[in-house]
């Protein structure tokens, strides 16, 4: 693997940056809409206070240990924080694999934001060599991100268990 995780990636709509302490009062009010949540792995039960600081801490410290992290999405026109994407290390079925996820603001959802940065994600990992193949995450019963998996070009590989969830393993390989 050839680690390079750099921000500023760009999409045709969209910018990327690093996480700061400062994104922690916007990931509140994202934590704090169960529709946001509903699929995503919180197994402590964290109040959504507390879980947005370590969730931007343990991205922080991602980007230190060179283990990827996710990255803030903005609009490139405007500036406005249209959420979070990026490139992450997980382990599934004992394996390491390298993900790549997003989480969309609410009120950006149906606007293929999260197409477009988990497609701009995917690319940026594979055309710099970062793994052989991508992976997506996708919980079975959530039909809108397995559909927006697909149109950024990842297939469904397997189902399998992860943090007690039923998932489907979406996979690209090399472009």
């Amino acid at each position: 693997m050839n680690y390079k995780y750099e921000e500023g990636i760009q999409s045709e709509r969209l910018i990327t940056r690093y996480l700061t302490p400062d994104d922690v009062p916007a990931w509140i009010e994202f934590l704090k809409d169960p529709e946001c949540v509903k699929f995503i792995p919180n197994p402590e039960a964290i109040p959504p206070d507390d879980y947005a600081v370590y969730w931007i801490l343990t991205q922080i410290t991602s980007y230190k240990q060179k283990k990827y992290g996710f990255q803030v999405l903005l609009n490139k026109v405007t500036g406005e924080l249209i959420g979070q994407a990026g490139l992450l290390m997980q382990e599934v079925d004992g394996q390491p694999e390298l993900e790549v996820a997003s989480h969309i603001m609410k009120q950006h959802w149906g606007k293929g934001y999260a197409a477009e940065a988990v497609k701009m994600f995917k690319d940026y990992g594979l055309k710099h060599g970062q793994a052989k193949s991508i992976i997506g995450l996708v919980h079975r019963d959530n039909i809108p991100a397995q559909i927006m998996a697909k149109r950024a070009g990842l297939e469904i590989d397997k189902e399998t268990r992860w943090y007690d969830l039923d998932v489907f393993v979406f996979r690209a390989s090399s472009l």
